[in-house]
């Protein structure tokens, strides 16, 4: 008998989950909607700077996904590759 299993090969996943936009409109969205509530509601405090916070993650990390999309458009070789 041998131990030899047969490897199944892993899908790809398709393109529309492997894009960064939706999942980073949707993470900002809904930290901009839990600061609005948290400033409408008064709650203030930690809650406040949190979702403060949160906004601020967002910025940057739209920040690092645009520049690595301007480095893959002009062809820059130290780009992340996947980004089409």
């Amino acid at each position: 008998m041998s131990d030899a299993r047969e490897v199944t090969p892993v899908p790809e996943l398709p393109k529309v989950l492997r894009e960064p936009g939706p999942v980073i409109i949707v993470g900002f969205a809904a930290w901009l909607i839990a600061t609005i509530v948290a400033l409408v509601t008064g709650v203030g405090g930690l809650t406040l700077h949190v979702c403060l916070w949160g906004l601020g993650v967002g910025v940057i990390g739209t920040s690092i996904v645009a520049a690595q999309l301007a480095a893959v458009r002009r062809g820059s070789k130290t780009a992340q590759e996947g980004l089409e």
